[in-house]
């Protein structure tokens, strides 16, 4: 059976810049194709060729005839009047085939399969009702409806929360859809890539392929670079001994002394052209701790939080010291950008109190960008009114300071709404860089972000020295970071958890939970309650930060053991570690509720 598709020799300039140029690329049924690269490469140009809505500079795409291609764009948009059934029904009825006959019934009938499959019970619901997580889902609902039988997608993976992503994989892999998918998710691509595809300037045509998932493409990229490296280092000692013989000044009367003149140029033409193709620089990414050392930097005791009269969450006791990374997860809407506001001081809480360290310093990276402006140019934006910043109490000049986050000279002048998702995101960290932190807030900081820059941020995301929570539907950024889960269902529950697959195991199917006694004031008694602590609390409040440490300490050696290979592969240590790990985590909890209280009885006597 011949391919769905091959392009031959395809190349695409932007200006005179060539992204990439020679690209032979062949797709059968039944492949899934990822596609990764540096933002501004050329993947989403690569793309819109493949789908047919951009023509090559140079070479052609050959597709099977009558071949059904749907594209999912990274920012779909849909008529905010309309509702999501009639978004689904006219793409179904854009992609009709006209030899084929297809009653309104049919067509109702194939939209509603559609619908249920990407998770729609409601076909009037309004478009401009939906959150940025199913308005993705129903740009896909709509490449869904033109039966394709090659799907593309740019981004797909973006505004979607975990159980959304998790789906996707599922709809890819078991449907068995061939599909070509730009994104940033490793944990995503390794899920569902059989082939990858890396569009970047340092190879040569721009472009390079793996058959295999994205950890073989990881191996097979390194064994590649290391090889051409090599090469490089020895056509340098080549160049070098070819000039120090022109050096000499031979006589080039004699054809063999012309053709090794020749050659000495041409061996430095090559050298130059590898040198264009050498990876380029990482955005420097560094994010800068306050050094404080107060051990307390927020106190979150019993705190909740309501939106439109529905509880998000209530009774979280949590305790931000130097050093903690917490990854906060949950669907879409479950409360978590809410948890960041309320830390950051821009909400208060429906319940509870929050105490923050004298002058802490708080710096919160806000998903939506909203302190950007989008008219004002990017010089502006990264150096304000000046033509420096002051970066660890020394001046950097604008050029170099944009360059860091690689930025060209010619773009300071643009206005940020002109740059792509991934530089605005750029920007954003730039700006949160020049404030050093004791508490890191950051929603969503991997959205548009390419994945060279995303591993330079999960590397100063470590090094950081203050607090951190993170919000992101990254799994592998989690996995690396966060030292502590915490988990909102959007009902009411806050629950942590060791890693996320402890966290997906409680997620799954619903679990009643114990009922949790309220937070409220005794009844009245004949006997007066004393406020305050007495002599004995005193003295355990005095100490109960020590003994947090100690049972944090606990756990995380309990932790180690369980995930120790030997002890994994003993059913009868394994289970002795398990539970082990489980009275670790519930001596934690119940240590940091008891300083709650004893927290809390210490405000009622001041």
């Amino acid at each position: 059976m011949p391919p769905l598709l091959s392009a031959l020799g395809i190349g695409k300039s932007y200006g005179a810049r060539p992204l990439f140029e020679g690209v032979d690329l062949t797709v059968e049924e039944g492949d899934r194709i990822g596609i990764v690269g540096p933002n501004g490469a050329g993947k989403t140009t690569l793309l819109r060729v493949l789908a047919g809505e951009v023509e090559p500079d140079q070479g052609r795409v050959v597709r099977r005839r009558r071949l059904r291609v749907a594209h999912v764009a990274q920012d779909a948009a849909f008529d905010p009047r309309a509702t999501v059934g009639e978004v689904v029904n006219r793409a179904a009825a854009e992609a009709a085939d006209p030899s084929l006959v297809e009653d309104d019934v049919e067509r109702a009938v194939r939209v509603r399969i559609v619908l249920e499959r990407v998770g729609f019970d409601d076909p009037g619901r309004a478009v401009s009702s939906l959150s940025g997580g199913l308005g993705k889902r129903l740009a896909i609902a709509a490449a869904l409806a033109r039966d394709p039988e090659l799907l593309l997608l740019d981004e797909p993976t973006n505004h979607l929360d975990l159980d959304g992503i998790l789906w996707l994989e599922r709809l890819l892999t078991r449907d068995r859809l061939t599909c070509a998918v730009i994104s940033h998710d490793r944990a995503f691509l390794q899920q569902v890539a059989t082939r990858m595809l890396e569009v970047a300037p340092l190879y040569p045509g721009g472009v390079f392929a793996v058959a295999g998932s994205f950890s073989d493409f990881l191996v097979e990229r390194e064994r590649h670079l290391d090889e051409r490296s090599q090469y490089r280092e020895s056509l340098a000692n080549r160049v070098r001994r070819e000039v120090e013989w022109l050096g000499r000044g031979p006589k080039a009367r004699t054809t063999k002394a012309q053709a090794r003149v020749a050659e000495a140029q041409r061996l430095q033409d090559e050298l130059r052209s590898l040198g264009d193709q050498q990876p380029g620089p990482q955005a420097g990414l560094e994010l800068l701790g306050s050094g404080r050392k107060t051990r307390r930097l927020l106190v979150a005791s019993g705190i909740g939080a309501d939106v439109g009269g529905r509880r998000l969450f209530a009774h979280l006791d949590l305790l931000l010291r130097p050093g903690m990374r917490l990854g906060v997860v949950g669907a879409n809407g479950t409360g978590k950008t809410t948890l960041l506001r309320l830390l950051a001081g821009e909400l208060e809480p429906s319940a509870g109190s929050i105490r923050r360290a004298d002058h802490l310093k708080v710096v919160y990276f806000d998903q939506g960008r909203h302190n950007l402006d989008p008219d004002q140019p990017l010089r502006r934006a990264l150096a304000g009114s000046s033509d420096s910043v002051i970066y660890r109490d020394r001046p950097v000049h604008v050029v170099t300071w944009a360059r860091r986050f690689l930025f060209r000279v010619d773009q300071l002048d643009l206005p940020v709404g002109e740059l792509s998702g991934g530089e605005q995101a750029r920007v954003h960290i730039a700006r949160l860089m020049l404030e050093p932190a004791d508490l890191l807030l950051l929603d969503e900081p991997t959205n548009d972000l390419d994945i060279p820059t995303l591993e330079a941020l999960e590397e100063s995301l470590l090094d950081f020295p203050g607090a951190l929570v993170l919000v992101t539907h990254d799994r592998m950024l989690l996995d690396s970071v966060a030292t502590l889960l915490l988990g909102l269902d959007g009902s009411g529950r806050a629950t942590f958890f060791a890693d996320l697959d402890q966290w997906r195991s409680a997620s799954g199917p619903p679990v009643e939970p114990a009922p949790k006694a309220p937070r409220r004031t005794r009844a009245a008694s004949p006997r007066p309650r004393r406020a305050g602590l007495t002599y004995l609390e005193k003295q355990e409040y005095a100490g109960i930060e020590e003994s947090i440490l100690a049972a944090e300490s606990e756990l995380e050696t309990a932790r180690e053991r369980l995930e120790d290979p030997d002890v994994a592969s003993d059913a009868e240590l394994a289970q002795r570690a398990f539970e082990e790990h489980v009275h670790a985590r519930e001596r934690v909890d119940a240590l940091y509720r008891r300083w709650a209280e004893l927290e809390s009885k210490l405000e009622e006597g001041s």
